[in-house]
């Protein structure tokens, strides 16, 4: 009998359906400390304590889907192109033009909210296939619902401006079309709250319709997929929605790098002993650590005045998100 764990049941209980829940608490503990609100400068780097941690963590996370990418051969061998060359060319492009640059980070700001979505959708989808649920049945409804979960309360809440400020740098490569971004968005941030609500709730109410009845035709879905939903969902609504602790961005994006280290680290094992010479299961976990986090805690010190440095983040940045969708669906073909 197929287990309903993704790896299993403690694993997935500490790393994937209970990290929501831990970060919230946590970012609710440091909210209005020195932790979270002191500004310290560390070598050429100035931030929170909070802030510096986190940013390690995020980029951490980022970096290491080139394990689950280069380091596993059998998902490199299939499209090699798109692991050497694409990386290559964005890297010239976003050194030789400021434009595309920052173009580049806005793609980022949104692009990471379209695929934290879809990660939590790829988590879910697995619980229910282990639980033996039909891999079809309500997929499309499902993606949408976790990405209703995650725009949802950034397009109607709190955060919003805190999302389209990344248009402001357009400003500074004398773009003055999309520097007005944020402006155009604020001017209109009621419409775009009534809108966001009204859809959602109609979507909403069709979701449960449906599985109501496909639950009196025998449906039964996996506890785990409900609890994951329930958490990430009241999660995202908390924060990005209303954000009462000020500390959305370091609750949402720490679950879900938690998450994300412990799926590679749990499915690219041996692939990560491979790489780090075939070392011991706790060695190589150790190497692989500190290999992204010290990759993390380096970018804290590349400035953006640094082209050459900086554009690498940019590049591992969209290549992280590109790259893991791809991963994902390589390994469905795989199975």
């Amino acid at each position: 009998m197929r287990s309903r764990y993704i790896v299993g049941p403690v694993y997935d209980w500490v790393f994937f359906l209970m990290s929501p829940v831990v970060a919230l608490a946590l970012g609710i503990l440091i909210s209005g400390t020195d932790f979270a609100d002191t500004e310290r400068t560390l070598w050429t780097a100035e931030d929170t304590a909070a802030g510096l941690i986190l940013s390690t963590i995020i980029h951490a996370h980022l970096v290491a889907v080139f394990f689950r990418s280069h380091g596993n051969r059998d998902i490199f061998k299939t499209h090699p192109l798109r692991f050497t060359l694409v990386p290559a060319l964005l890297w010239l492009g976003f050194f030789l033009s400021p434009w595309l640059a920052v173009a580049g980070t806005v793609v980022a700001t949104f692009w990471d909210v379209w695929h934290s979505g879809a990660q939590t959708f790829g988590f879910a989808r697995i619980y229910d296939r282990n639980h033996g649920v039909p891999p079809e049945l309500g997929r499309r409804l499902d993606f949408w619902l976790n990405q209703l979960l995650y725009f949802g309360p950034i397009l109607a809440g709190a955060t919003l401006m805190d999302h389209v400020d990344s248009f402001d740098s357009f400003a500074d490569v004398g773009d003055a079309f999309f520097a007005a971004v944020p402006a155009h968005v604020e001017g209109h941030r009621a419409w775009l709250f009534w809108a966001v609500v009204g859809a959602g709730t109609l979507f909403l109410l069709y979701y449960v319709a449906f599985h109501v009845r496909m639950w009196h035709r025998g449906y039964r879905p996996s506890f785990e997929k409900v609890f994951l939903l329930s958490a990430t969902g009241f999660c995202s609504i908390y924060t990005w929605g209303w954000n009462t602790w000020g500390e959305a961005f370091f609750i949402m994006n720490l679950f879900h790098a938690v998450q994300y280290l412990a799926l590679v680290w749990a499915k690219e094992r041996e692939n990560i002993q491979r790489v780090f010479f075939r070392a011991r299961p706790t060695l190589a976990l150790a190497l692989f650590l500190a290999s992204v986090l010290g990759y993390g805690f380096a970018v804290q010190f590349i400035g953006s005045h640094l082209a050459a440095l900086w554009s690498i983040t940019l590049v591992v940045s969209l290549m992280h998100f590109w790259y893991d969708a791809f991963v994902w669906s390589v390994r469905k073909k795989q199975i």
